[in-house]
């Protein structure tokens, strides 16, 4: 049975617009399981484990702003993670969607909700005979916030019925989500350098400077977006 795992994050709430949370951020990871990523989980393992850090999460947005767990933890260390998740994602072959909700523009819960139903569900249908290709498809989401919860069994369930199936997670147990939390804080600060902000303290410490963001890690992701990485497989099929 061909399966596709789905992995879901997000960055931000539905909250009302502040200005140091401007945008709600959704990642979509999707992964055909024909193609294996034990190998490279294996060795990204093998790094946490050398490291003290064995089944820790690598949570991106915190790490970069030495928060939470990461409080005590030298650059050295967080830039080393950092780059092994990174590591991590350009390895396995995988494709990404996301979904940026202005809330300058969408002012309340009812209208982000609209929004996303509208991107979500017209990019399903675009991409139609791509999901056609399971029998399966596996949605993995955290359950973080109840309204995008509500919103994806609704548009999954209504587009695939009995082929959908829908999985809680523990982080730290799935890589793939944690590259979902990769993406979300890498599309978040660019999509605040395309506003016109500056990276902040932290992120300047961390990456050094914008372009050195763009080089090294924003062009990357450009090239496993979803819509060219599936033309570029089509490309190389024909």
């Amino acid at each position: 049975m061909r399966e596709l795992s789905i992995f879901i994050d997000e960055s931000g709430d539905f909250g009302d617009y502040q200005e140091h949370c401007p945008f709600y951020i959704i990642s979509f990871i999707f992964h055909n399981q024909e193609c294996s990523i034990t190998e490279q989980v294996e060795k990204l393992d093998q790094f946490l484990e050398y490291n003290n850090l064995k089944r820790h999460n690598i949570h991106t947005a915190p790490l970069i702003r030495k928060e939470k767990s990461y409080k005590d933890t030298d650059i050295s260390l967080r830039s080393k993670l950092f780059r092994q998740l990174f590591n991590f994602v350009r390895s396995v072959d995988i494709s990404y969607k996301t979904i940026v909700v202005d809330k300058r523009t969408y002012k309340n819960q009812m209208d982000i909700v609209k929004m996303i139903t509208k991107e979500l569900s017209s990019f399903i249908r675009n991409n139609y005979s791509f999901f056609q290709q399971f029998e399966n498809i596996i949605v993995y989401y955290d359950n973080g916030q109840v309204q995008l919860n509500k919103t994806l069994v609704a548009i999954f369930g209504a587009m695939f019925g009995e082929n959908i199936d829908f999985r809680g997670i523990e982080p730290n147990n799935f890589k793939l989500f944690q590259a979902a939390d990769l993406i979300c804080t890498l599309e978040l600060i660019k999509n605040k350098l395309s506003c016109g902000k500056s990276l902040t303290a932290s992120e300047q410490k961390f990456f050094g400077s914008a372009s050195k963001l763009r080089k090294n890690y924003l062009k990357f992701f450009e090239a496993i977006e979803f819509g060219r990485k599936i033309r570029q497989d089509l490309s190389l099929k024909s």
